[in-house]
């Protein structure tokens, strides 16, 4: 099976002959991907919705993983039992909907080695969750496909050290590792966040003030990780 850019990064980020849970499966791509290759022995496709699994399960009699995956009906883990899985993977879906899904399964994610997130929104605030909750960030990894931009990370049982304002919204990982993805959306948000500022400034200047203010705040942070992505070293935390 050929899997897309995006998911081929989420599916990189799952351990080797973990038992998977796919939440929110839609086609099953990412169990089916991973059986195929011989990298995990078995996976349940999970998702909150009748359509999805059915498309999932069809694809998994198509590709004869039967015998290596399972579909279940399930809101988010919570038709995962205990001790079922070695790593679960969240993925394609908004940032509250992911910590919504991590926060009512802490019962049975205590059992889990490994969490793969891919959140396609307010990833700043799952990675303040993950560090709120006792989670670990230990890999970043961020792809893009049909101009759109992709981060994820790899988490682990742990505690994690407070990041500064440009870890929490950039990645600490993305950030070190001077990801050349990450490089070219912070060249695409500082110019749309550019256009944004230069139209605020045309209007009634009360009426948008604390709009501006927040522009700013925002290209300051841009420009911020922008330098820190150029230098050899760290610059100074915010």
């Amino acid at each position: 099976m050929q899997l897309s850019d995006r998911l081929q990064a989420v599916a990189s980020m799952v351990t080797e002959n973990s038992r998977l849970a796919d939440v929110g499966t839609d086609h099953g791509y990412i169990p089916i991907y991973l059986c195929e290759m011989g990298k995990i022995p078995s996976a349940i496709a999970m998702d909150v919705k009748k359509g999805p699994l059915l498309r999932a399960k069809m694809n998994i009699e198509r590709y004869h993983m039967q015998e290596k995956i399972r579909t279940r009906l399930s809101d988010g883990v919570l038709k995962l039992n205990p001790d079922e899985a070695d790593s679960v993977v969240i993925a394609g879906m908004g940032g509250t909907l992911v910590m919504k899904i991590l926060e009512e399964g802490k019962k049975v994610l205590v059992d889990v080695k490994e969490l793969v997130l891919q959140p396609q929104s307010d990833i700043d605030k799952v990675r303040k969750y993950l560090y709120e909750n006792d989670y670990v960030i230990t890999a970043e990894k961020m792809v893009c496909e049909e101009e759109k931009y992709y981060p994820m990370m790899h988490v682990q049982h742990g505690h994690m050290e407070e990041l500064a304002d440009i870890e929490w919204k950039y990645g600490a990982f993305l950030l070190k590792e001077k990801n050349p993805v990450l490089g070219s959306f912070l060249k695409k948000e500082e110019t749309t966040l550019t256009g944004v500022f230069q139209n605020l400034r045309q209007q009634p200047k009360e009426r948008v003030k604390e709009r501006i203010l927040e522009i700013e705040a925002l290209l300051a942070l841009n420009r911020k990780a922008q330098k820190w992505m150029k230098t050899e070293e760290e610059c100074e935390k915010a």
